[in-house]
């Protein structure tokens, strides 16, 4: 029986380019998708912020009851809520963002964070911290959100957000060893920024950890 990998998005746009490069690493494991796409909104919003929490146990229980090995959360905004999730559900939760973090910490002590949303920002630089901290480390971290690119990028102006996003890595990458982008969303712009250190994203290095997850390299 192929290993049943549940991936929890709280964007759509995620989800051909993660379960593709997933698909391409794990030829023979079977994929399903969980789409909330209000979450980040949520978060935003005082008022459904607490349900949150919940709305990701009751995805991660409904993977379970699919029959899934593991889930993995494809969104900084909710990392911090795997651990939790499995420890009540009782399978593993990954982080997509994960393996991303641990690369950022080994490359440098000055790293730089790209956002187009404070809701993702602060997981992923308090992720960077955790990771840091195991690795016995303490980076210099730098973070942004960049005006202007979620609007477009949620009004269909890709081209617009990724030009706002680049010149955010090129700015900020003159001061640090390495930039981390918060979303995977944001991939796209990383191929327009002109830059002489590595600009990383989640979904490679987070499928690669994966990877070795199902195939018993990684615990």
């Amino acid at each position: 029986m192929s290993t049943r990998i549940a991936f929890l998005h709280t964007g759509a746009v995620v989800i051909a380019p993660v379960t593709e490069q997933a698909r391409a690493a794990l030829p023979d494991a079977t994929f399903v998708n969980y789409l909330d796409d209000r979450i980040v909104a949520d978060l935003g919003d005082p008022a459904r912020s607490a349900s949150v929490p919940g709305r990701v146990r009751d995805l991660v229980h409904a993977a379970k009851s699919g029959g899934a090995d593991v889930v993995m959360l494809t969104c900084s905004s909710i990392s911090r809520l795997a651990a939790p999730a499995a420890a009540e559900i009782g399978i593993p939760v990954l982080r997509i963002d994960e393996a991303m973090a641990d690369a950022a910490v080994a490359a440098g002590s000055h790293i730089a964070v790209v956002a187009t949303l404070p809701t993702t920002l602060e997981p992923t630089v308090g992720l960077l911290r955790e990771r840091a901290a195991l690795a016995r480390r303490d980076p210099s971290i730098a973070a942004e959100v960049v005006d202007g690119a979620f609007a477009a990028v949620s009004s269909g102006d890709r081209p617009t957000h990724d030009r706002l996003v680049a010149a955010a890595i090129e700015r900020l990458a003159e001061t640090a060893d390495v930039v981390v982008l918060a979303q995977a969303s944001m991939a796209s712009a990383a191929s327009a920024a002109r830059v002489g250190v590595p600009v990383l994203s989640s979904i490679a290095p987070g499928i690669e950890r994966l990877r070795g997850w199902v195939e018993g390299d990684v615990r």
